[in-house]
């Protein structure tokens, strides 16, 4: 069993940075960041494994925010930068054990209980 606890949301101005974090207990091999909107899907921002492969939801998001697993501190990390209002969304972070590092949320079996992120 894995249990996962983010923090670092906050409100930002457009152009701010902010990093997430997601302190887990317990082990796994795929890790993500999620986001959603009061009455949408939740949809994938990116992921990582443990062999450091990393898929990301777009280049707008690529070209922004960084991805990473501290494996010693067993945190995940997600660093966004060039914050813009759009990207204002409850953020969650989730793990799984299966190798490829997806970003389909059905596909995670464990998950935080999210950290709101306003750019505004």
């Amino acid at each position: 069993h894995v249990q996962l606890v983010e923090s670092g949301g906050g409100l930002v101005q457009p152009g701010g940075s902010l990093r997430l974090s997601c302190a887990a207990s317990g082990y796994s091999y795929c890790w993500g960041w999620f986001r959603q909107a009061p009455g949408k899907e939740r949809e994938g921002v990116a992921s990582i494994n443990m062999d450091g492969e990393i898929t990301f939801r777009s280049d707008s998001v690529k070209d922004r925010f960084t991805i990473s697993h501290d494996v010693a501190e067993n945190t995940l990390y997600l660093q966004m930068n060039g914050l813009k209002p759009e990207d204002t969304d409850v953020y969650y972070c989730a793990a799984r054990f299966g190798i490829i590092a997806t970003l389909i949320p059905g596909r995670y079996t464990y998950w935080g209980e999210g950290t709101q992120v306003t750019v505004s």
